[in-house]
């Protein structure tokens, strides 16, 4: 009850507050009614979250009452690297998919290095929500153990070192992205696990009762009974016109060769006998009414082909027969008296792909009884207010599709980051998926208190105090490579809650956005990351895309902000192992991106140094603080790229020219006075205090 108290109690501050939260950028386009239905306030908006420095507050607070710390204590971590695939079996990771995602278990790796407990974490591309999962799980002690760590009382060994504390971490997370936000605050949140899978099986049973005749077929037993069975899949395909008689052909029929087990490059008419291939094809198109839209459209015509289904335990397959058809005419006729969304797919390089073939709204992208059955439960679970259901749904809302592509070795999938329905796709049985969804569901350790606060909106406007946050992890979207507002637009519709793309980071044709305005965008938001981070504090980037010249605009951003960039590294997927990046080329690999904001008295001494020769050395003294003394295996060391003079004077220009300093040194004075001043080994450039360390290993 007092749960429901509070939630009704804020929900009601939320509504007086939309007004003001309009004005920030990001804010999400829909009704406030479904924005304040969504939101699980103070915790998680469904729009930009305004109690979030509030909870900032309280957590500085605690950092001395429940940790015990002192807040002006030294800071001192060096950059690190850690392998961003740790973990892609967890729960966690299987239960909801999404374009990209960083398992939870390499974001933990990144915080255990760069903070303590109570310290507080951001990401601003959050998606859904890993780096709160992460940063909660760093109480953990089995999952740290997992990740090959040794642990003593409240301390972490990495090896015989020591590497960090256990203790849950705060966090902050933040998306662009409705449903992305509404994903992370489900993982991130307090749940019951037993009432949710109750609930589910509850719903399960009622769509098996209301809606079980939809899903079954015939067997045809050797006696010649027949059998009623359960139906595992449909497949459906494309029908296409013979340019030469102009009959029809079912591209199933003429092209996949069950038998050998292979889809046919060349196959023949069947009526005038011409030698055909697909592209020489045009798609055959019905007129039927769309009573949705009330209007007549012209659709390709797609006919059911094969079916599969299980009888008294066993699977068999058949190609599908006059009772399948009827019955899939009966549900063609079938009046859905519940919510679902049929409005036009939103403008889009890739939302609209389907145009061509008819296919232009969201509920022509769903077979019909997966859309019936979706539409019930949908209905269902709002009434219900389990929002851990809701996500369950969602999480099955994309194979539930046409777009799930059927092959004859019968690993079937949908094509990631597109919306491309194949002239062979599979009707899923939502339900059976659902249940499937449900065991991953009740398989995830949920957080036992609400640390993560989730916040949805714009990065480029965040609603933050300076110098609030004490480490940043962020996996950026980069440039064309995913068309997130759009891939997200058939779950969202569902929601009924949608990105505000204006100020969404990518390379599109349709946005107008370029590589330039990318730039722009990316460096909006990086100059948010720095304000809102402490001085002397790190913030972790992970990149992931071919193109040079993302890759340079990307380093462009992040220095642009203020940042010092002190370490790039590749992961090196044949050994699992990091190996530092110096090419300003195209990057084939993951790459991670470590840089720090540079501590406020040192950028005050280089201004008193204005014009003379000390400022270059005072950036230099306060990069190499920062940066590993020793990578490799003991006795042979890697050299470290950052030491190099080369990358030095780099790095101590583009500094001085970010902050508005002339650059007092020319590259021959500046290797020259690197030799007198700072010691020297195997290229690389040390000072006087880490030398010894180095000399060690």
């Amino acid at each position: 009850k007092n749960d429901e108290e509070r939630r009704e109690y804020f929900r009601e501050e939320l509504r007086k507050k939309l007004p003001e939260l309009k004005k920030i950028e990001g804010f999400p386009i829909g009704e406030d009614e479904d924005i304040i239905a969504l939101s699980d306030p103070p915790y998680y908006t469904a729009c930009p979250n305004p109690w979030i420095n509030d909870f900032i507050e309280e957590w500085e607070k605690e950092k001395v009452t429940k940790y015990g710390r002192d807040l002006d204590e030294e800071y001192n971590r060096e950059p690190f690297v850690a392998d961003v695939r740790d973990g892609r079996s967890d729960p966690v990771y299987m239960a909801h998919s999404y374009h990209t995602k960083t398992p939870h278990k390499s974001i933990m790796r990144f915080i255990l290095n760069y903070t303590k407990p109570g310290d507080i974490v951001f990401d601003g591309f959050s998606g859904t929500g890993m780096t709160g999962v992460a940063a909660t799980s760093c109480s953990n002690k089995k999952v740290i153990e997992e990740l090959g760590f040794f642990i003593e009382g409240n301390k972490i060994y990495n090896e015989n070192n020591f590497f960090s504390e256990i203790g849950e971490r705060k966090s902050i997370t933040n998306d662009l992205s409705p449903i992305a936000s509404f994903i992370a605050y489900n993982y991130n949140s307090p749940t019951n696990v037993d009432r949710f899978s109750r609930q589910a099986n509850m719903l399960l049973d009622e769509v098996d009762e209301k809606f079980g005749w939809m899903f079954e077929t015939r067997h045809y037993n050797p006696n010649g009974d027949l059998g009623k069975a359960k139906i595992n899949y449909v497949v459906w395909s494309d029908v296409f016109i013979c340019p030469n008689c102009g009959e029809e052909i079912n591209y199933w029929k003429h092209a996949v060769s069950l038998e050998n087990n292979k889809i046919l490059d060349t196959f023949k008419c069947n009526n005038c006998l011409i030698q055909l291939s697909k592209k020489e094809l045009e798609r055959y198109f019905d007129t039927k009414y769309d009573s949705a839209l009330s209007k007549t459209i012209k659709i390709v015509k797609q006919e059911p082909v094969l079916v599969n289904y299980t009888y008294n335990g066993k699977r068999y397959e058949r190609a599908v027969d006059n009772f399948d058809i009827q019955l899939i005419n009966k549900i063609d006729e079938y009046n859905i008296e519940f919510y679902f969304p049929n409005n036009r797919m939103i403008e889009g390089d890739e939302a609209r792909r389907n145009d061509k073939t008819g296919l232009t709204h969201v509920h022509h992208l769903y077979p019909k009884r997966n859309l019936i059955v979706l539409s019930y439960l949908f209905q269902r679970v709002k009434e219900l207010k389990n929002p851990l259901l809701i996500a369950w749904l969602t999480s099955s809302m994309l194979r539930t599709t046409k777009m799930y592509k059927f092959t004859l070795n019968r690993k079937m999938s949908t094509i990631s980051g597109t919306y491309y329905v194949p002239s062979l796709w599979t009707e899923n049985i939502a339900t059976k998926l659902l249940k499937h969804k449900l065991r991953d569901f009740c398989k995830v350790q949920y957080s036992n208190t609400q640390n993560t606060i989730i916040s949805n909106g714009s990065s480029t406007d965040i609603p933050l105090k300076d110098e609030s946050i004490d480490y940043i992890f962020v996996d950026p979207p980069f440039g064309s490579n995913l068309m997130y507002s759009e891939l997200n637009f058939i779950w969202e519709s569902w929601l009924n809650l949608y990105t505000n793309n204006d100020s969404e980071a990518i390379v599109s044709n349709t946005q107008r956005k370029r590589v330039n305005e990318y730039i722009v965008l990316m460096t909006e938001c990086f100059n948010e990351f720095f304000r809102i981070l402490k001085s002397g504090r790190w913030i972790t980037i992970q990149f992931s895309n071919s193109q040079s010249l993302i890759w340079n605009a990307i380093q462009e951003s992040i220095q642009k902000a203020g940042f010092i960039i002190a370490n790039v590294s590749a992961l090196d997927k044949k050994q699992g192992s990091f190996k530092a990046v110096t090419t300003t080329t195209a990057v084939k690999q993951d790459l991670v991106i470590s840089a720090y904001k540079p501590k406020k008295e040192n950028l005050e001494k280089m201004k008193q140094k204005y014009n003379t020769i000390d400022s270059a050395w005072i950036f230099v003294t306060q990069h190499l603080e920062q940066l590993p003394i020793f990578n490799g295996k003991k006795g042979e060391a890697e050299v470290i790229p950052e030491r190099t003079p080369r990358i030095l004077f780099d790095r101590m220009v583009a500094y001085h020219v970010q902050n508005g300093l002339n650059v007092p040194i020319s590259s021959a004075e500046f290797q020259e006075g690197l030799a007198q001043r700072f010691p020297m080994r195997d290229g690389m450039v040390f000072l006087e205090s880490q030398i010894a360390e180095y000399d060690k290993k």
